[in-house]
């Protein structure tokens, strides 16, 4: 009796492995769907043997743990490239805005620069008329607010970019805090032996959407996790979190510190790494870029304003304002000094109907007087680098996202669920679950056998 005792006993083991076998399938195959999820199996072992006379049988089978199938090299792999991806897909997004400014709409400075000459250009085949005259300082105008609004919509981007910092900041302390907090829990299921491999993938999935705000580091060490920025910087701590915290500097834009510390210029992923990219290198390039298109046509136009006299004979003063010393702030500060059209210098000789002097004023559009070039190819310079930054950004982040894509595949045959697995497994778990349960009757048949057989 005592062996049909046993081998109901491993019959039983047989049945209580298979169902938690067909658990997992089931809830692998429940989760088919669901983002992030990484399939789990399984791991049955062996019963240790037990001594039955001279003999050692087997004891049944042990369903000894559930695990999570995963690679954690491409785990890591995936959050660097998304931490590029998403950098790249930031700095093209504010870019292509910026690219607009440029586009060489009727509005933007190199059209205006071209009006503004094609005026004295007219002005120059009748220099008395009031009209044309007009015209000459209804296009200084136009270039003069060309020039600023340019200006104020590259400021107004550059706001745009800072407030964001704040916000992205704010959401890597929430994701943080977040980790944190699963860190203590999957330690205390692991530290039971158990399989935490729910709580596992919400923690690859918070450190995925972490990835994507700011480049990070991870390290795993007794059942948790330490998170850093690539630079070192503590985000997460086992089950600490440490909040990151913003500070404005005196020109008016937000610095990341951590800890007391600027790690503003040390980050180099994520969406933040994109937005300091533009706001603190782009737009401040473009913005000299404009000074120095601003102060050296202003300069050299009123340099040749002065040669000439107006319709009264008098010296030409300065056409547009002085840019200032250095010649920073001279797009934003570039406007018409002139308001009469009786002032306009067009003449080099004194007389009313004398163009000389305007033929000075139109050679400035061909001299080089802005770093070496003219005014018209210098501005073609500037929209061809901001064209070739987004062209260049947008090819890289193409190639990121192919990448993360090609990662994402991999992960999928890896950890993702097959169906066609699944439904294999069930096939086999449920026969071997029949035939532990057939071992059952036939030792339950046995056994009755048996007890009749003792009542004779």
């Amino acid at each position: 009796m005592s062996s049909l005792f046993g081998t109901l006993s491993i019959a039983v083991s047989g049945l209580l492995a298979e169902q938690g076998a067909l658990n997992v399938t089931s809830n692998n195959v429940a989760n088919a769907n669901t983002p992030g999820y990484s399939r789990q199996r399984p791991v049955l072992l062996e019963g240790d043997p037990v001594p039955v006379g001279p003999l050692l049988f087997g004891s049944g089978v042990v369903l000894d743990s559930v695990q999570s199938v995963g690679d954690p090299i491409l785990e890591l792999r995936l959050n660097e490239e998304t931490q590029q991806h998403s950098q790249l897909d930031t700095m093209v997004s504010a870019m292509q805005q910026i690219e607009v400014m440029f586009s060489g709409g009727t509005a933007d400075i190199g059209s205006q620069i071209t009006n503004f000459f094609s005026s004295l250009q007219q002005l120059s085949t009748n220099p008395a008329n009031m009209s044309a005259r007009q015209g000459v300082l209804t296009a200084a105008g136009n270039l003069a607010t060309a020039f600023r609004s340019t200006v104020n919509n590259l400021q107004s981007q550059r706001s745009n970019l800072d407030l964001s910092v704040g916000q992205t900041v704010d959401q890597i302390n929430v994701l943080s805090g977040q980790i944190a907090t699963l860190n203590q829990q999957i330690s205390g299921i692991e530290n039971l032996h158990q399989d935490a491999g729910t709580f596992v993938d919400q923690r690859t999935q918070l450190i995925r959407q972490l990835s994507e705000l700011v480049d990070v580091s991870v390290v795993k060490s007794d059942n948790t996790l330490t998170i850093t920025t690539s630079s070192g910087d503590a985000l997460v701590a086992g089950t600490r979190s440490f909040a990151l915290t913003t500070q404005t500097d005196f020109s008016g834009v937000q610095h990341v510190f951590s800890q007391g510390t600027d790690i503003t210029a040390k980050l180099a992923g994520g969406n933040l790494a994109g937005i300091f990219a533009v706001r603190d290198q782009t737009i401040p390039a473009l913005r000299s870029d404009l000074d120095t298109l601003a102060a050296g046509l202003a300069t050299a136009l009123n340099t040749a304003h002065h040669q000439g006299t107006d319709l009264a004979g008098v010296a030409g003063g300065d056409l547009f304002s002085p840019p200032p010393a250095g010649g920073v702030d001279a797009a934003a500060n570039f406007s018409v000094v002139i308001t009469d059209p009786s002032k306009i210098a067009a003449s080099s000789d004194g007389s009313a109907g004398s163009n000389g002097n305007l033929t000075r004023l139109l050679d400035v559009q061909k001299q080089a007087v802005t770093a070496g070039q003219s005014p018209t190819d210098f501005y073609a310079g500037i929209v061809f680098r901001v064209g070739s930054d987004v062209a260049n950004a947008s090819a890289e982040r193409d190639a990121s996202d192919l990448i993360l894509r090609q990662l994402g595949d991999q992960r999928s045959a890896i950890s993702g669920v097959s169906m066609d697995e699944e439904a294999a497994n069930l096939v086999r778990y449920e026969r071997a679950y029949q035939a532990a349960a057939h071992v059952i009757t036939v030792v339950n048949n046995m056994t009755d056998v048996a007890i009749q057989l003792g009542r004779y």
